[in-house]
């Protein structure tokens, strides 16, 4: 049924839970998988922590690590099942851009990506990330919620 799977991740347990869901759908199917990992601009606004005293160049390298070893995970995940597996990490300040983006190009047929369940108030606020591919989406999406 799903040939091409696309699953972003940001590095989280659920995240991971969502790559091993893609790993063992995709084998399911015959289908391969993209990971994916949003490489983050630098702001004069502090979001995270690493950003408080890091420059440009600290603050980029330093999230291209983490890129790296995302992507990583998702090839072993993927290998491990036995399914072929490429990553992309693109630029952006969306995530949910990134993610349609990369599916478009990619010609996915199936989005897996987790929700870390912000409901009410809270998520509007934090504007998940997973609402908005859900909204903007023209491919089926499979979401990955946390055990209650």
């Amino acid at each position: 049924m799903f040939k091409h799977l696309l699953v972003p991740t940001d590095g989280s347990p659920l995240s991971e839970a969502a790559i091993h869901m893609a790993a063992a759908l995709a084998k399911e199917n015959g289908a391969r998988i993209t990971g994916l990992y949003m490489v983050r601009p630098f702001h004069m606004t502090v979001y995270s922590a690493e950003m408080v005293g890091a420059d440009q160049d600290e603050f980029q390298a330093a999230d291209r690590a983490r890129a790296e070893l995302y992507l990583e995970n998702v090839k072993k995940i993927a290998a491990e099942a036995g399914v072929e597996c490429d990553t992309e990490a693109p630029s952006g300040t969306h995530p949910y851009e990134a993610i349609l983006d990369t599916a478009k190009v990619r010609r996915c047929d199936l989005i897996v990506m987790a929700s870390h369940g912000h409901g009410g108030i809270r998520g509007m606020l934090l504007g998940s990330e997973t609402q908005k591919v859900l909204t903007h989406s023209h491919l089926p999406i499979l979401v990955v919620r946390p055990p209650e």
